[in-house]
């Protein structure tokens, strides 16, 4: 590779090391030759992230704008245009090495844009809508590097590992969350568990949630466990060499889960995180288990049927 894109991928996978401890440390357990490819779609999409909820100080219609003009860029990268970014030489070339779905990136910043301008979902179906772009396109965009025995197969579970992962990180940062303006718990669930909005704010100022706030919770966990047990039957459809990784990743992120359960469902007493022992232990037990072995996944309710994206 040349100077410029080798630089590309270094910078795509400093983020990725920066800020995905879990993926990170899951990666490296991929052949050499795929990690790059990984960290290219982390940094794409940790980039796009970083312009919605990392600058705070300028207004929305700026953000929107930035947003607006990195998309622009990419997109002219696409169409063989020459481009000046950091960043997006790799991402570009990990979408021509595997022939990625042009659609799934656009799906992606169409969801970032939300993010500008939309602060709450009334159902879960709606929050489904925003999450097809921000989630599960990316199970989508990763699984011809993970590569599979039947891609055909293997491709909704990718997409329920999506919503799983993205559910973990709302049900966690519901404190962040509300510091940007924002929350992912639908308002159909807020009422149901007669809770509103207010409650989680003066929640957050005390740190410590109500009972209510805890039921509620502990809802939103078993929603997200559904969607792993959904994704469960994709992981042994992987190429084996990419298995152990995504074992690791399945097992971590679920791990925040159990987190959350373990302080009873307060997200506001602190930030539920899993420790580095376990972390390698998981790392270790992916690695020793035979491939093709099937995963164990926690039984989830049945899963709402998303409205058509």
């Amino acid at each position: 590779m040349d100077t410029d894109l080798t630089a590309a991928y270094d910078r795509c996978r400093e983020l990725h090391r920066r800020h995905g401890h879990t993926y990170y440390l899951a990666t490296r357990l991929l052949p050499g030759w795929k990690r790059r490819h990984v960290h290219a779609l982390y940094g794409f999409t940790r980039y796009a992230d970083e312009i919605v909820d990392r600058t705070d100080d300028l207004a929305p219609a700026e953000r929107a704008a930035r947003l607006d003009d990195w998309g622009g860029r990419f997109m002219a990268g696409l169409h063989g245009q020459p481009i000046d970014d950091p960043l997006l030489p790799a991402v570009l070339h990990t979408i021509a090495v595997f022939d990625l779905d042009r659609d799934d990136f656009a799906a992606f910043l169409k969801s970032m844009a939300m993010d500008l301008t939309v602060d709450s979902y009334r159902t879960y179906d709606q929050l489904l809508d925003y999450m097809e772009g921000s989630a599960a396109v990316i199970g989508t965009m990763m699984l011809p590097i993970l590569g599979s025995s039947d891609p055909a197969a293997a491709r909704e579970p990718a997409r329920q590992l999506g919503f799983a992962f993205q559910l973990t990180n709302f049900i966690r940062d519901v404190a962040e969350d509300l510091d940007r303006g924002r929350t992912y718990l639908p308002e159909e669930d807020l009422a149901r568990f007669g809770v509103t909005r207010q409650d989680l704010l003066e929640a957050r100022a005390r740190r410590r949630a109500s009972r209510a706030i805890r039921a509620l919770i502990a809802y939103e966990v078993t929603r997200a466990q559904a969607h792993y047990a959904a994704a469960a039957p994709g992981i042994t459809l992987l190429a084996p060499a990419s298995q152990a990784c995504l074992r690791t990743a399945y097992a971590l992120y679920g791990g925040i889960l159990d987190e959350v359960a373990a302080q009873d469902y307060d997200v506001f007493a602190r930030r539920a995180v899993v420790g580095q022992r376990r972390r390698l232990a998981v790392a270790a037990q992916a690695l020793l288990t035979p491939t093709g072995t099937p995963v164990v996944a926690v039984p989830g309710p049945p899963l709402p049927s998303p409205s058509a994206p």
